[in-house]
């Protein structure tokens, strides 16, 4: 379930870029897609929880409906956007040692501007506006799952 709803996610904020027309702002376009972002990365880590590592793979499936559905440039943004994002996240992940909602806070930290400025400037979406509003609305989403697994955590211990 998690898994579907990541792909159909990633296809769809990527389909908002080209059919919703962004909002002038002094600090140049916003998107309604660089609000709503964020929580295609809540879905991704419970679809990850989920499916371990073949996330990647629902990932690749969204980037290839979204090159039939909106188009060759914007799903080679968000793939390219995907990987490298991916990629801190996993040397994070990887290399550091710390508890799951340290290394999850830390690899946003990281991933999210990194995801950001590589889809915008790949998808020629970058403006302050959108990046600031886009960074913002993964933050959310990370914070979301964050205070999730903190809850899930001090249940664990409270039952313990």
């Amino acid at each position: 379930m998690w898994v579907v709803a990541y792909i159909a996610a990633i296809v769809l904020v990527n389909w908002l870029f080209v059919a919703v027309a962004p909002w002038q702002t002094s600090f140049g376009d916003l998107y309604v897609a660089n609000v709503v972002v964020g929580f295609v990365f809540v879905l991704r880590d419970y679809g990850q929880r989920q499916i371990g590592q073949r996330i990647l793979l629902a990932t690749l499936l969204a980037g290839i409906i979204t090159y039939f559905m909106v188009g060759q440039d914007l799903a080679i943004a968000s793939l390219t956007a995907f990987f490298i994002s991916e990629m801190a996240d996993w040397a994070i992940f990887t290399f550091t040692k710390r508890p799951l909602q340290e290394r999850i806070l830390v690899s946003s930290a990281i991933s999210v501007p990194l995801d950001t400025l590589a889809f915008q400037y790949l998808a020629g979406y970058l403006t302050p506006a959108a990046f600031t509003t886009e960074v913002l609305s993964k933050l959310v989403g990370v914070l979301v799952v964050w205070y999730l697994l903190k809850l899930r955590m001090e249940r664990s211990a409270a039952a313990a």
